[in-house]
């Protein structure tokens, strides 16, 4: 009898010194990013709105840190979401441009995505939204370490738009005005559902990417019409996700950051978002399009009405995630091209790094090095048969002084220009040999349609 009430003792020890150890052991911190499409500079109340309401996304910047200086890896979707969960530039993986609907090619497989590493960790991960990656069933989320998945796997202005759960169609009838909505109520439900356990949440809104919706509970709200209805319901929906990890008793363990990923759609007018004081928007590297809005949130971690001015970008999110998580066993071995800016976050120091290049379809258009911003000798930009930015030659701008980068500086300052040359060409040399591009789009074959004008138009015999 007192062999067992022994042995019983040790074991009901040893239960109780793991249940100490679990106890004393910190839990891996939980992360969110919440990325809207071609959302403008101008269009958040933090980063100077005035007409549409976004007191959540405010908040998260009132009582954690606001980066006034943060920018997108491309002024266009697929790159730059493929640089945010590689930590790599996209010229690295081949993508240059967008994918489509017709695209057979998507994120190359040898990548390691933030999700796989924290999986590889340990964590329950998902994504809830746009992914534009490459919609073939190999390059879909859960190939690339999401344990969930539902959403449109591309923009929501193309064909054959229709909702997956993981990689099979869960429906082809999309009401585009309760997006945000469905988008929502999966995030909340997945903090709900992993309460216990660390996760990693990537929620990737199609809005305010055009066409534009907003619920019914939205629409008529704000006073920038329909486009400010959408925002302020992005902005509701940041709301519901701090809510859900508040009332889980999450928050104080859940770094929380809402940015963009790219500028707005400018041509498009009122439906396509403000710059604010920034040059440009979406499809060129001027600030307004790829300088961000982006805020993080995390109480006790980052001190509340946090401002920091300098250089960071979608490329230091994997870095700092691994540092944060303890991932680095997990992580990929290729070079990462981002910087951990936990040091910025917790206001113990700044960015290593001082330097980023303005990629468009796989070119170095721009480069900037501290404050300074040299773009190189350019053609138009075309979107379509619209040219948004007219040619010009090298041009010279010092960001601190001249955000709008309106004075060229060239002529007053050639000794700066041909500084940030030279560092440009150690920074090529950095980056090294680069893939081919990805084929992201087949031309068409529309001789037919041709041929059927023309017959109307009555130049052939019809033969």
């Amino acid at each position: 009898m007192r062999t067992l009430l022994t042995g019983a003792a040790m074991l009901l020890g040893a239960w109780m010194a793991a249940l100490t150890v679990q106890a004393q052991t910190p839990r891996k911190p939980n992360i969110v990013i919440i990325l809207a499409d071609d959302l403008g500079y101008g269009d958040i109340g933090t980063f100077g709105a005035t007409d549409i309401r976004t007191p959540n996304i405010d908040g998260l910047a009132t009582n954690g840190i606001k980066l006034t200086s943060f920018y997108s890896t491309s002024p266009v979707c697929s790159p730059t979401r493929a640089a945010l969960i590689t930590g790599r530039y996209p010229r690295r993986l081949g993508i240059d441009h967008v994918f489509f609907p017709e695209s057979f090619t998507g994120i190359p497989a040898e990548e390691v995505t933030i999700a796989e590493a924290l999986k590889g960790n340990g964590y329950r991960t998902a994504i809830f939204g746009k992914w534009h990656l490459g919609h073939h069933r190999q390059f879909l989320p859960l190939q690339n370490g999401f344990d969930e998945y539902y959403g449109i796997p591309y923009s929501n202005d193309m064909m054959g738009v229709a909702y997956l759960r993981g990689n099979d169609v869960d429906s082809m009838k999309v009401n585009q005005k309760y997006i945000t909505q469905t988008y929502t109520k999966e995030a909340v439900r997945f903090i709900d559902q992993n309460k216990d356990k660390p996760f990693f949440l990537y929620i990737t809104h199609n809005m305010p990417h055009v066409p534009i919706y907003a619920s019914p509970k939205f629409e008529g709200k704000s006073k920038r019409g329909l486009y400010g209805d959408v925002i302020e319901e992005l902005d509701w929906s940041v709301g519901e996700v701090v809510k859900a990890l508040k009332k889980n008793g999450l928050e104080e363990n859940t770094l929380v950051v809402f940015t963009s990923d790219n500028g707005p759609w400018l041509i498009f007018d009122v439906e396509g978002g403000s710059a604010g004081p920034l040059r440009q928007g979406k499809g060129t590297t001027f600030e307004g399009g790829q300088r961000v809005p982006t805020v993080a949130y995390w109480p006790g971690k980052i001190k509340p009405g946090t401002v920091y001015d300098d250089l960071a970008s979608h490329l230091d999110f994997y870095p700092t995630i691994i540092s944060l998580t303890g991932s680095q066993k997990t992580q990929t071995k290729k070079p990462l091209d981002g910087e951990d800016i936990s040091p910025v976050l917790f206001g113990t120091g700044k960015r290593k790094g001082d330097e980023f290049a303005y990629y468009s379809n796989g070119i170095i258009e721009a480069y900037r090095k501290g404050d300074w911003k040299i773009r190189l000798p350019q053609k138009d930009v075309k979107m379509g048969n619209a040219t948004i930015v007219p040619a010009a030659d090298t041009l010279l701008f010092n960001l601190k002084t001249d955000i709008g980068e309106q004075n060229n500086l060239l002529k007053s300052n050639p000794a700066k220009a041909k500084e940030l040359l030279a560092s440009l060409e150690t920074y090529k040399k950095k980056i090294g040999d680069t893939p081919l591009p990805l084929v992201q789009r087949m031309p068409s074959d529309d001789s037919h349609i041709k041929k059927r004008a023309d017959r109307a138009a009555g130049k052939t015999t019809g033969k």
